[in-house]
């Protein structure tokens, strides 16, 4: 009996689950159900698995082969994928399949690609297994190509949880509960025995690159938006419309049949208040683009999937739960409502419920890490989730906002980020958008965050419906755009947690970055083979610039405006999407490396800072096969006593300015910069030939010193001939760990003095505090010769007058601020000079007083003296009791006698020995309001009661005894 049979090819990554659930699998027809029953995976020699699936009902059966990339024609290529593959054999994990479908009565059951590509999918994803930290210890591997993960785990008495995600090469393992990393100490051990033995053999952890003991940490912050300082809004925003823009947006709303309650009121879409200050996006809907065939995950708190304003786009195959190892990402916990708000800005369905999307017709997953303790390993693998079809993912989370914070990826989630960029989207790309950050009224800034200045990310800051900037949105030279948000007494109107639930208060920066995320969803709705990298530039050269009288604009190299507040303007949706259906993909991305320039400098304080200049020539980025800047970062070291006073500024050979690093207020840290990276889109464009010069400054003249180490330019662009492009290599732990090992370069620093300007002026290094600078530099900051020595630079102001001496100090600041330095001085000597002749005259009038001196010797019992002075009574019995111990008076009691108005008797010495001997402590916490603060314990009681039977004097209370030592303690320390 003949057996009718169709071929599907496609190409799917293919990561072996350890199990697949009945259900999940696609009907074929009603009387045919298909269940995976055996899947075996092999990897050889050509780099391909092999898959087996196999039959569950007797009407049909699935059978999967496998052939090398290499087997397969362009012409097949294209038409599977949309364009030839741009390098062959570029993931080992990517095979054709050529799926066969048998049916037992010879009648053909047509199965769409789509559903194929489903099964395939399903079975490609990684099984997520759930992990007891508390009984377990996890580890993460990497392995080369040759190393079996099963033999590495015999070795190691470790048990095989599978691979990581979509991390080539890396597993996951799991051992019982040790204190220390085992993995590590063994992997210790068996480099020692092969050095002393001579060992040549290879063994399973000869295999072993890299290796990371896994533990449990506090999520990142969610962007919610800080309360405001100062008064509170009374009332919400509440101006009323245009008339002629009230029309149109009723006019769009009836085209598209938009019947949505709260569309009106979604002034970010259609702005019939504040014309203008909206994404116009209402011209992309009504030609018909709505983010069709476009998806974005957000990467969240969950997302409510069962929402009436979600559901209909909700892509169930790209979301999990990573904090409860779940299918459903849903919220769980009482404020688990951030992801779900931010889903329905970029794809809140047009269905009568709420609002609509910037986006409303994209699909949208979810991967929730933000609600508990979360892993390295769990994150790296959200950030990958899923990335052949999740194309973007929002991300509105980071470091605390809090003016003093400085955090980056781990190495495992830089990894998995770059490994999206350079194989998600089957090699196009994933695209990160990430929120700024909220901390501006704190003077936080995002370069101080690794991910938003990360180059695979898009940084978006916000304004408000102003147009204006918001107290809390971060600046930084990392920053690309910006987009609507929150301010202005009005914030974002869009989906909240319920299946009609609706909010009118989502805001700061975690509501402008899946704003823009839904955009660019719109841009890949038209254009879906643009790049991560291509979608960088149109985002750049599309944006729009506002508030051109704020923000400290300057004119980059190719003519773009750029503001460290804005970036390079606010996201024009419409703009975005009509240069995308014609742009012109950009070539595979270049970088090139400076050397380590080695400085070992004191940074002066006060006006002047320390400039190093770097020289970048022709040839070097020939070499590179750099042909444009995109991105510029730099790594540095310097040690500081107080971080938060350095500033660092990046000046271009195009007289450009980066301002990477700003003084912060709260940032009390003394650990310094330790290979810290910044980064800075200002330079988009440059060729880069000529001097790079950074300036290091603490602005702050106090005992707080720094020394600046080092520093290391990396410049990132487009390739000049494509054909030489190459990958980036993983990052590793040790990329920057040995200086000594790199070629290496020390450079002679200047001191300089920036000027002032009016305009788009260099760093100017008078300001202590603030993070708005002038932006061009003048004569005064000048770079480096050729040879890569920043000269001094000539100050325009001229070298300050002064009323001074040569050989006193001007400290370098004006003659109006040394005229009050030095008269603070004088001052002080007076004042000093006046209390020691004050101490000295009481002094000689004591001693002339004292009995004494009548005598021609130093008397040899001092009770004769005590009788001489006509003591007794109480002062007499305290004096018998010490007179032993007391010798010869010194200084330090004629200091307390000059201050006790003439009594020398030490009166409370005895009480106060007896009160803590008690005690047994020289600390106790007294209980507020019981009566035992000062001046009512009963002790205290019974000295006052016998000091007024005795007609004693009260006591003298001396700042330092021990009177105090309780009080000094409780006092709250300053943090």
């Amino acid at each position: 009996m003949s057996t009718a049979k169709k071929v599907w090819e496609f190409k799917t990554p293919l990561s072996i689950a350890k199990s697949t659930r009945q259900e999940h699998l696609p009907r074929l027809n009603q009387n045919c159900d298909v269940g995976i029953t055996k899947i075996s995976t092999r990897t050889d020699n050509e780099n391909f698995d092999t898959l087996e699936v196999h039959k569950s009902a007797s009407a049909c059966c699935l059978v999967s082969t496998h052939r090398p990339l290499a087997g397969i024609d362009d012409y097949t290529r294209r038409n599977l994928h949309g364009k030839p593959e741009r390098e062959k054999n570029s993931r080992s994990h990517e095979v054709l399949q050529a799926i066969k479908l048998y049916h037992k009565t010879g009648t053909m059951k047509v199965w769409s690609a789509t559903a194929l590509l489903g099964l395939a999918a399903l079975a490609g994803a990684s099984h997520i297994v759930p992990r007891n930290y508390e009984a377990n210890d996890y580890y993460v591997l990497h392995l080369d190509a040759e190393t079996s993960p099963v033999e590495v785990a015999r070795s190691l008495g470790l048990s095989h949880e599978g691979p990581l995600g979509e991390l080539k090469g890396h597993h996951i393992f799991a051992a019982r509960k040790e204190e220390h990393d085992i993995v590590k100490r063994e992997l210790t051990q068996r480099k020692r025995r092969k050095r002393s033995l001579g060992i040549t053999e290879r063994h399973p952890l000869d295999g072993v690159l890299f290796s990371e003991k896994q533990k449990l940490r506090k999520p990142w912050e969610k962007r919610i938006l800080p309360v405001r300082p100062g008064p509170a809004h009374l009332s919400k925003y509440q101006d009323v419309g245009v008339d002629s823009a009230v029309r149109t947006q009723a006019d769009i709303a009836q085209a598209l049949g938009i019947k949505d309650p709260i569309f009106t009121e979604q002034w970010h879409l259609f702005n019939t208040v504040q014309l203008g200050h909206d994404v116009n996006v209402t011209s992309l809907w009504l030609e018909g683009i709505t983010g069709k065939n476009a998806t974005v995950a957000i990467v969240d708190d969950g997302l409510d999937m069962y929402s009436d304003d979600l559901k209909d786009n909700y892509y169930a195959a790209g979301s999990y739960d990573f904090n409860d190892k779940t299918e459903e990402p849903k919220p769980r916990l009482s404020d688990d409502r951030h992801g779900t708000r931010c889903a329905g800005e970029v794809a809140a369905g047009k269905n009568n419920v709420c609002g609509v999307g910037v986006a409303y017709d994209a699909r949208i997953s979810a991967q929730r890490i933000l609600s508990k303790l979360i892993s390295d390993a769990d994150e790296a693998v959200a950030m990958n989730y899923d990335f052949d079809h999740n194309q973007i993912y929002s991300c509105s989370w980071g470091p605390p906002d809090d003016g003093k914070s400085m955090d980056a990826p781990g190495i495992l989630i830089k990894r998995a980020m770059l490994n999206a960029v350079q194989n998600g989207r089957r090699g196009l790309g994933s695209i990160y958008v990430f929120a700024s950050g909220n901390g501006a009224m704190r003077e936080d800034n995002c370069n101080f965050d690794g991910y938003t200045n990360s180059i695979y990310s898009i940084t978006v800051g916000a304004i408000d419906r102003k147009g204006e900037h918001p107290y809390y949105s971060e600046k930084c030279s990392a920053g690309l755009v910006v987009t609507y948000s929150s301010g202005s007494g009005d914030a974002i109107h869009t989906t909240d947690v319920g299946q009609n639930s609706c909010t009118k208060d989502h805001g700061g920066t975690s509501a402008a970055a899946p704003l823009a995320a839904g955009i660019f969803a719109l841009a890949l709705g038209v254009r879906p083979d643009l790049t991560w990298r291509d979608m960088q530039y149109l985002a750049m050269d599309t944006a729009v610039p506002i508030n051109d009288h704020d923000g400290e604009w300057q004119t980059t190299a190719i003519g773009k405006k750029f503001s460290h507040t804005y970036g390079y303007g606010k996201i024009d949706s419409y703009a975005i999407v009509q240069a995308a259906k014609t742009w012109k993909n950009v070539k595979p991305q270049a970088w090139f490396y400076s050397p380590w320039i080695h400085v070992n400098q004191d940074i002066p304080q006060g006006d002047k800072g320390i400039a190093v200049g770097f020289e970048v020539t022709e040839d070097m980025l020939k070499e590179a096969n750099l042909e444009r800047i995109e991105h510029v970062t730099v790594t540095m070291n310097l040690k500081h006593g107080r971080r938060g006073e350095v500033s660092v500024d990046l000046i271009s050979p195009s007289q450009v300015v980066s301002h990477l690093s700003v003084t912060r207020q709260y940032d009390d840290s003394t650990e310094g910069y330790d290979d810290w990276t910044f980064m800075s889109v200002a330079h988009w464009g440059e060729k880069g030939v000529g001097t790079w010069t950074i300036i290091v400054k603490d602005s702050a003249i106090n005992e707080n010193k720094g020394t600046f180490t080092d520093w290391h330019l990396k410049l990132w662009g487009e390739t000049r001939d494509a054909s030489k492009a190459k990958l980036l290599p993983m990052p590793t732990e040790e990329d920057d760990n040995d200086h000594a090992n790199i070629a290496t370069t020390s450079v002679p620093a200047a001191t300089t003095s920036v000027g002032h300007a009016p305009t788009n002026a260099a760093p100017d290094a008078t300001l202590t505090d603030v993070p708005n600078r002038p932006t061009k530099p003048t004569k005064s900051a000048s770079p480096g010769s050729g040879t890569g020595e920043a000269e001094p630079a000539e100050s325009s102001a001229g070298p300050p007058s002064t009323w001074l001496p040569s050989f006193l100090p001007t400290f370098g600041v004006s003659a109006a601020t040394q005229v009050w330095i030095y008269g603070s001085l004088v001052l002080i000597v007076l004042f000093c000079s006046g209390l020691g002749v004050y101490f000295w005259l009481a002094r000689r009038k004591r001693m002339r007083q004292n009995p004494r001196n009548d005598y021609e010797f130093e008397m040899l019992r001092e009770e004769e003296a005590e009788g001489l002075a006509g003591s007794g009574g109480v002062g007499g019995a305290v004096m018998g009791e010490k007179g032993g111990a007391r010798g010869k008076r010194t200084k330090g009691g004629e200091l307390y006698d000059a201050f006790a108005g003439g009594s020398d008797d030490d009166d409370d010495d005895g009480d106060d020995d007896d009160e803590f001997d008690g005690a047994g402590a020289g600390y106790r916490d007294q209980p507020s309001g019981s009566g035992s603060g000062s001046g009512s314990s009963p002790d205290r009681g019974n000295r006052e009661k016998t000091r007024r039977d005795t007609g004693e004097e009260e006591e003298h209370h001396v700042i330092g005894d021990s009177d105090d030592s309780g009080d000094e303690e409780e006092r709250p320390l300053r943090r």
